[in-house]
């Protein structure tokens, strides 16, 4: 009885040291994350930054963003074709929608149409920047919270 006892604790003791390594392992990956909405492309031809008209992207509701475009010296892009993707990493799931860029604001501001989220969680939106003889990719993490 008293080896078998020595046993399950033993391995309840590994069993939540390996769960609070997991912890540890997902709180320092999420305070590592970049959550800016405004930084460079992937290869710098680009400044990017996003904004939605409600303040955070609601969760469950088709909505748009104005997605801004500059060149690094923050000249706007006035004539670029823009591809937009969504996923969840961490569920393995894209978006539910099929975003796209639907109209050009002026002083490199774009209409996104389309983003719907259908859960809170870690977001990862890019958007493909095509302007001015390159093509560049802009990538965002957001957290929503329901």
């Amino acid at each position: 009885m008293k080896e078998n006892f020595s046993r399950r604790t033993l391995f309840a003791a590994a069993a939540g040291l390996a769960l609070l390594a997991t912890g540890c392992a997902t709180a320092a990956t999420e305070a590592g994350r970049d959550y800016s909405t405004d930084k460079l492309t992937q290869q710098g031809g680009f400044r990017v930054s996003w904004r939605t008209e409600t303040g955070a992207p609601p969760i469950g509701q088709l909505h748009t963003w104005v997605l801004h475009v500059a060149r690094p010296d923050g000249t706007p892009v006035t004539d670029a074709a823009i591809a937009i993707d969504g996923d969840m990493p961490q569920h393995l799931h894209g978006l539910p929608t099929r975003p796209r860029m639907t109209r050009h604001l002026g002083n490199g501001d774009y209409l996104i149409d389309g983003i719907k989220f259908q859960m809170g969680g870690w977001w990862v939106m890019e958007f493909t920047i095509t302007a001015q003889g390159r093509k560049d990719l802009a990538k965002f993490n957001l957290m929503l919270k329901r």
